[in-house]
């Protein structure tokens, strides 16, 4: 029997298209209270660097209408310690597709990661929001030149896994990033990272979050997300994972109409932990309502409208 929740992500098949966000389903066992993670079309695990970081002082998560405000600064135990600890005891529980988000702060950092990474997951993605020590601090995902920089050299030791992009969506042209990712060897692209957001304490004048902006994500921010993977998906022929507000199997239908191949739910885990399975078990229905056969169909159709 055809699954008609099937999506073929590159050249990585998923039974569904729905995929937690990196950071917010930890490295696979947070959630294991909640439901069995095999039924996840993939798992996009907590975001990793060369070296351990303890991440930024608290407070670092910030409620807001329709969102969340979060600056945590890329907590993880480095890549060392998820290659040998992490992946060995996801495998134990969990069989589907892993994506490993990996970010850095100097193209080495982004190397030497993805290089040890190489082949120990489906997909590699490399989250290109943070900020270049030795560029004066401009993030890898706001310049064109740096962003190709970064994919080319990450490209030369990223054999055996597909290489997909986090971009962000704090930028003047998504395309224009967009295509120099590609053209410097992506597999794929993820669309959106988080916008730049901030909240003041009124009693304490200062604002909510230690380190003062964080990244806005929720369903705020959806119908920007929907805007880029359309424009990119219009522009160029490559597999996208989108990401951004969904909160509904309508969410997901509709960010799939926009071009994306799989959709991967962040801030809306966090406030409720089931929505994922809900989203799976929702959408047969919906596709029956809208007499889609296959979820794969619908991908890019709303492209020639």
């Amino acid at each position: 029997m055809v699954n008609p929740l099937a999506v073929q992500l590159g050249t990585t098949t998923l039974q569904n298209p729905l995929i937690p966000a990196s950071g917010c389903f930890g490295f696979g066992d947070e959630f294991l209270d909640f439901y069995d993670p095999n039924i996840l079309g993939a798992v996009a695990l907590k975001g990793t660097t060369r070296d351990a970081r303890d991440g930024n002082a608290t407070p670092r998560i910030a409620e807001t209408p329709a969102g969340m405000i979060n600056s945590i600064g890329l907590q993880n135990p480095g890549i060392d310690v998820v290659l040998s600890k992490k992946l060995p005891h996801l495998a134990t529980f969990y069989s589907q597709p892993v994506i490993l988000n990996i970010s850095g702060f100097s193209i080495d950092d982004y190397v030497a990661s993805c290089a040890a990474a190489d082949g120990k997951a489906e997909i590699i993605e490399l989250n290109v929001s943070c900020p270049n020590v030795h560029g004066g601090g401009i993030s890898f995902g706001s310049s064109c030149p740096l962003l190709v920089e970064v994919v080319r050299a990450v490209r030369e030791v990223v054999t055996q896994s597909q290489l997909f992009i986090k971009l962000s969506p704090n930028v003047t042209d998504i395309v224009e990033m967009a295509r120099g990712a590609v053209d410097a060897g992506a597999d794929g692209l993820t669309l959106i990272n988080t916008l730049l957001g901030m909240r003041i304490d009124l009693k304490r004048r200062h604002p909510v979050i230690a380190a003062g902006a964080g990244g806005f994500s929720g369903p705020a921010i959806f119908p920007i997300a929907v805007r880029m993977i359309h424009a990119v998906k219009s522009a160029i022929d490559v597999p996208i994972m989108g990401s951004g507000g969904v909160a509904s199997a309508s969410d997901a239908l509709e960010m799939m109409m926009a071009g994306a191949t799989a959709v991967q739910v962040g801030a809306e885990s966090l406030r409720d932990p089931m929505v994922i399975p809900r989203i799976i078990d929702e959408l047969p229905a919906l596709l029956d309502e809208l007499e889609i056969d296959q979820i794969a169909d619908v991908i890019g159709e709303a492209l020639a409208s």
